[in-house]
């Protein structure tokens, strides 16, 4: 594992399917399982996960690919970020694999998976506001092999959570043959964590746009009101495209719908200096105006 580890894992458990981690889970309560390990070793190395055990995902092939389904695609949640990243699953789900390609340097890329990019639920995870745009679903796989289903924003939001024993399986994401897009930015050149990230999707058959923007909270955020709103001006039987102030109007709308101006409390003193009563922080104010870019950027590469 690490040299730099406070404590060893006791147990390493290494199951060849996904029943059988499952299995290992429940019989050592305390055992943590890993996949790629990104998030979990920088836990170990920092001091703030010490697991009694650990069960490996390495092994189980089955969770490694992906197939079709009623219109879904399943992807297994031990798909890495390089395998969503290459051309073929790109002509898939676009905006997943540009996800997927923005999600660090190659070393990252290659062992951090899907299923982990959820159950970290780390707010800069790259997959997640592109997965609540397509409005995916986890099949969690529990003890007694048994499977069931549930929305990735209800995990998220900590509505339901993971129930002992169980495993993130697969991710079912539906098949929309339509642009999506994903932008991100970060505080430098190159690969590295979002600062903010918003994912874009088209849906003509609901005759609809999906907005995500992830890495401002803890939970990627889904901005309705401007949703509906930019759905009703698109020409959806025509070109699609939208005017330029069109487009700055829905990156204004996304912004101020996630990061949304304090409420006003004309009591209260204003710690920033020159700034009136209730208006932004400078930080905040560029958090916005990055949304807002982002917003717009997308929007108009997926309506182009």
């Amino acid at each position: 594992m690490t040299t730099h580890a406070p404590q060893a894992a006791h147990t390493v458990t290494l199951p060849g399917s996904l029943d059988e981690a499952v299995a290992a889970l429940a019989a050592m309560p305390t055992a943590v399982p890993v996949a790629g390990g990104t998030d979990l070793m920088a836990a170990v190395n920092s001091g703030l996960l010490r697991p009694a055990g650990l069960v490996g995902l390495g092994r189980i092939s089955e969770i490694k690919g992906w197939q079709y389904q009623d219109g879904a695609a399943l992807l297994g949640a031990g798909l890495t970020h390089a395998r969503m990243g290459r051309p073929d699953f790109a002509a898939l789900m676009p905006a997943l694999a540009a996800a997927a390609r923005a999600a660090g340097p190659p070393q990252i890329r290659n062992a951090g998976t899907l299923g982990g990019n959820i159950a970290s639920a780390q707010p800069t995870g790259d997959t997640l506001p592109v997965l609540a745009a397509l409005e995916a679903s986890l099949v969690i796989a529990g003890p007694g092999g048994t499977r069931r289903e549930i929305p990735i924003g209800r995990l998220l939001a900590g509505l339901d959570m993971l129930r002992p024993g169980e495993l993130i399986g697969y991710v079912r994401v539906p098949l929309l043959h339509a642009p999506q897009t994903f932008l991100k930015a970060t505080g430098r050149t190159g690969p590295g964590r979002a600062i903010a990230s918003v994912a874009v999707v088209l849906d003509p058959a609901r005759r609809s746009v999906r907005c995500a923007v992830g890495a401002v909270a803890p939970m990627p955020l889904r901005p309705f009101d401007a949703e509906r709103w930019v759905s009703s001006i698109v020409d959806w039987d025509g070109d699609r495209t939208l005017a330029p102030d069109a487009l700055a109007a829905f990156g204004d709308y996304v912004a101020a719908a996630c990061i949304p101006d304090p409420v006003p409390e004309p009591d209260a003193l204003n710690v920033h200096e020159g700034a009136e009563p209730g208006t932004l922080p400078p930080a905040v104010l560029h958090l916005r105006r990055t949304v807002a870019t982002l917003a717009r950027r997308a929007l108009g590469r997926a309506l182009a």
